[in-house]
């Protein structure tokens, strides 16, 4: 194994830290929007670390046990992918102190921080770039940056032409990692954070470093420093040059997600789905598949309630769904409470802490699904074989197995009612008693089937 072996008994939970909870208002900027405001791309609503440390109650009542903060480093944007100072926590989020509080009570949880590695630009207010602008062509730093002409146009209206930057935003020079002394900072900055505590990092945009030995190096770095640390790339396709033993241990898994979303949305049917679910398998090595980061939404996408228009239903069903696949779940904060959203900046709205704001017993139904993970291990670390699939019904059923444990999952991706008989003669003995794992109703297997009423949009786990 080159993969952690804590990650596939994980269960994320993605913070973007501004949006989360205010626990130290001092920390605040003097034009700070009132907690809940429509959200914007410049607007700070004072979320901070001192509010995940007053909130980490809730985050172990819920059941998780990884965290995957957005950018914390000093920046101007409330993003925090702007980055000014690798080595700095934003003064806006705290200091070190409160960075190595929150470090050190979820270690005594057993739970696990991941940051939000941001090496293929930095900010206009990064050192280096400041220096450029300062002494153009006889910048020590000119060669850190892929530079066209002097002097640098870097903020006036309009796209980059003076130098490369992230999708020709002004804002966001990019680095020139063919540099060696680029190379060791970017490294420096990945070994430095790994030995300070946190436990793997989520690498933003890393295919835009189209480099392998790049890659390869940082990796070695970081797994010198923490051989047990995670590093997670985002990657939306499918592509197994991202994911291996010189790359990183698992992806964004956004292919998951997007099968799901349209087969729930009715954008493509159950046989479309399977065949992507399934053929993961045939793209990744298995280290990898279980090691994916499976979520149904992030802070670059709209809210999935939203998109799965506010029907619960739906929004339960996904979960039961990425809490049963290969991988390690993970929720975008509020979206177990049913938040609300369109596409960035709408999708990073404050988490409203009054519970009276929260959807029906959606919340709940996560922490449920969050505690049969956790107790089956089949379902966490089991194989994975398709049971029955029937795409006029809607009908999609699967196993984990792993030694005397199964679970049986089927799932119904449509709006009428499903009346089935499900082979089970790989799974259990004939007139065998089996429960759900959700309501603890049992069902017994006769003639090796088991027979299931499943409700419009709706699931069942048994074991």
């Amino acid at each position: 194994m080159t993969t952690p072996y804590w990650l596939q008994d994980s269960v994320f939970y993605q913070i973007f830290p501004d949006r989360f909870s205010n626990g130290d208002t001092t920390l605040d900027p003097i034009n700070v929007q009132k907690w809940g405001s429509a959200p914007t791309t410049w607007g700070f609503q004072g979320g901070d670390l001192r509010g995940i440390i007053q909130k980490f109650d809730y985050l172990l009542d819920l059941g998780i046990n990884a965290i995957y903060l957005n950018p914390i480093f000093f920046s101007p944007t409330n993003h925090r992918y702007h980055i000014s100072d690798y080595y700095i926590i934003d003064p806006r989020l705290g200091s070190l102190l409160d960075f190595h509080a929150l470090i050190d009570l979820a270690h005594r949880n057993h739970v696990r921080i991941v940051l939000d590695g941001v090496f293929n630009h930095c900010s206009r207010g990064f050192f280096a770039f400041n220096d450029l602008l300062e002494n153009n062509q006889h910048s020590a730093y000119k060669d850190w940056f892929h530079v066209h002409r002097f002097p640098l146009d870097a903020y006036s209206p309009g796209e980059a032409l003076h130098y490369d930057a992230w999708w020709n935003v002004k804002a966001i020079p990019k680095f020139n990692t063919n540099n060696p002394k680029v190379r060791k900072f970017i490294f420096d900055v990945a070994r430095y954070w790994i030995e300070r505590g946190i436990d793997g990092w989520r690498l933003d945009v890393p295919n835009e470093i189209n480099d392998d030995t790049f890659w390869a190096e940082f990796r070695q770095v970081v797994k010198s420093a923490n051989r047990d640390a995670c590093l997670i790339g985002e990657i939306w396709t499918a592509d197994p040059r991202w994911a291996n033993d010189t790359h990183f241990d698992g992806l964004m898994h956004y292919p998951i997600r997007d099968a799901l979303l349209a087969c729930l949305t009715g954008k493509d049917g159950v046989a479309g789905f399977a065949g992507t679910v399934e053929g993961m398998f045939k793209v990744y090595p298995r280290e990898n598949i279980y090691s994916m980061y499976v979520t149904l939404g992030t802070h670059d996408t709209e809210r999935v309630l939203t998109i799965l228009g506010n029907n619960l239903d739906k929004l339960k069903l996904a979960f039961q769904f990425i809490f049963a696949y290969p991988g390690t779940p993970a929720i975008y904060y509020g979206d177990e409470i049913g938040l609300e959203g369109g596409k960035d900046p709408d999708s990073r709205r404050a988490f409203p802490w009054n519970p009276a704001e929260w959807k029906a017993d959606l919340h709940p139904w996560v922490q449920n699904l969050i505690t049969i993970r956790k107790e089956r291990v089949s379902m966490r670390r089991g194989e994975y074989n398709r049971i029955a699939m029937d795409a006029g019904q809607g009908l999609y059923a699967f196993a984990r197995t792993l030694g005397g444990e199964t679970t049986l999952v089927a799932l119904n991706f449509s709006d009428k009612n499903i009346r089935t008989a499900l082979p089970v003669t790989t799974l259990w003995q004939d007139n065998q008693i089996v429960r759900s794992l959700l309501d603890n109703r049992t069902f017994t297997t006769t003639d090796h089937l088991i027979q299931l009423n499943l409700p419009p949009w709706s699931g069942i786990y048994l074991g």
